[in-house]
């Protein structure tokens, strides 16, 4: 871990709410939009940082606001944390304030059933994307390969909880890592 990027709170701000602006999809495609933005291209924090904020946000609450509020946390303390997660949210609660308003007066329409039933590809392509970019980043070897079939199985077929894959995975790495160090 290198030394932390000087970011001031407008710079946090002015991040995360273009983030919140362009997120559409939410969970995996606004991760995808964070890792982009604040690891790649302005290289706030590496990789493994990220990924380490990203599996923490998965315990509670919703992970797209978590990976903001770590982020902005890591950047700027708690007061990184509240701006990125406040610049986070805005968009989204003006827009849904804004569509809830238009859906109540005007849901009776079917086109508004029909525009509501297209965005659901985009939201599955934009969700692979992410997966497949996080995939090649961190997925190396066998048995990283091996973890990460056995928690897609486990959520996808066996609705294992994400906290318990998170607990499991962790457990398994600890355990292959002492094993290995012992066996040297």
């Amino acid at each position: 871990m290198g030394q932390k990027p000087q970011v001031s709170l407008r710079e946090i701000f002015k991040t995360f709410l273009i983030i919140g602006t362009t997120g559409f999809g939410g969970g995996m495609a606004v991760v995808s939009l964070v890792e982009r933005s604040c690891v790649q291209e302005k290289k706030w924090l590496t990789q493994d940082e990220f990924m380490h904020g990203l599996a923490f946000g998965q315990i509670l609450g919703p992970f797209s606001l978590n990976i903001c509020t770590f982020v902005g946390y890591y950047l700027r303390g708690t007061q990184g944390g509240i701006v990125a997660s406040a610049s986070f949210i805005f968009p989204s609660f003006t827009l849904i304030s804004l569509l809830t308003w238009l859906y109540f007066s005007f849901h009776e329409l079917p086109q508004l059933g029909s525009a509501l039933k297209g965005t659901n590809p985009v939201v599955i392509a934009l969700i692979l994307v992410a997966v497949t970019g996080m995939t090649r980043a961190k997925v190396k070897g066998l048995n990283g390969w091996g973890i990460a079939l056995i928690a897609f199985a486990g959520a996808a077929f066996f609705k294992v909880s994400s906290l318990a894959i998170l607990v499991l995975g962790a457990s398994w790495s600890m355990a292959r890592y002492y094993y290995l160090r012992e066996h040297k």
